[in-house]
């Protein structure tokens, strides 16, 4: 009788587990892609009901998101979606142009004609993403091309710097082309070049300032909508 209950017990257990683990990719999504967008007001009643769950797991999942800082509570409010914090995303965008610029640069005599190709390859899905543009999908995309050119640095501190710049512009939840989506058509042209001056052999200095200015010019146009806007939203 004890085992049965046991098992019971853990059925039970794993199934609101995995509840609270649906709620948690559910809300977690739709804050990613902008559905939920800084500052709104998450009402776990109304969550749950669309979830086709309890409250209960909606619960476990908001605090999980509480603790990744993309949630807060507001006295008064509730659980709300927190803001981007324009400063950090200035100094993550900062780091990176550069550790990214030295990785691509060290890359570039590693890189052979298959990731050429296979970079050019995400380049153009990118390019036909702009017809009916995706922010979050050109942001993965994105962030496939520029693996190709730096996944070959020989520095593996300088690749692990350039990891972490990436995952703190996803903690930050960042698809900049939503707030500059001309941007997007600029980054692609810009891709081609950079994989012609790799390919005709260009020296690492020209490498490394044309991957560096690629990154500080999608800040700059960033940071140019955020003061005409005051508040980034993304």
């Amino acid at each position: 009788m004890t085992e049965t209950v046991t098992a019971a017990g853990r059925a039970t257990a794993t199934a609101a587990g995995s509840k609270s683990e649906q709620a948690y990719k559910a809300v977690k999504g739709r804050i990613v892609d902008g559905t939920y967008s800084p500052g709104y007001r998450l009402v776990l009643a109304k969550i749950a009901e669309d979830l086709g769950v309890s409250v209960v797991p909606v619960r476990e999942a908001i605090r999980r998101l509480e603790a990744e800082g993309l949630v807060k509570f507001e006295r008064n409010v509730g659980a709300t979606v927190s803001g981007i914090d324009p400063t950090e995303y200035l100094y993550t965008m900062q780091t990176l142009s550069i550790v990214e610029g030295a990785a691509t640069a060290l890359s570039a005599p590693l890189i052979g004609e298959a990731d050429i190709a296979r970079a050019r390859a995400v380049n153009e899905d990118m390019r036909a993403c702009l017809q009916h543009f995706d922010p979050v999908r050109f942001t993965q995309l994105n962030q496939d091309f520029h693996s190709v050119l730096f996944e070959h640095c020989p520095n593996p501190h300088i690749l692990d710097l350039v990891h972490r710049g990436w995952n703190r512009l996803a903690s930050l939840r960042s698809s900049t082309f939503r707030f500059v989506p001309g941007r997007a058509h600029q980054s692609v042209d810009e891709h081609e070049a950079l994989l012609k001056l790799i390919e005709s052999g260009a020296d690492a200095d020209t490498i490394e300032k044309a991957a560096r200015l690629h990154r500080s010019a999608t800040l700059d146009a960033y940071l140019a909508s955020a003061s005409d806007h005051q508040t980034p939203q993304h």
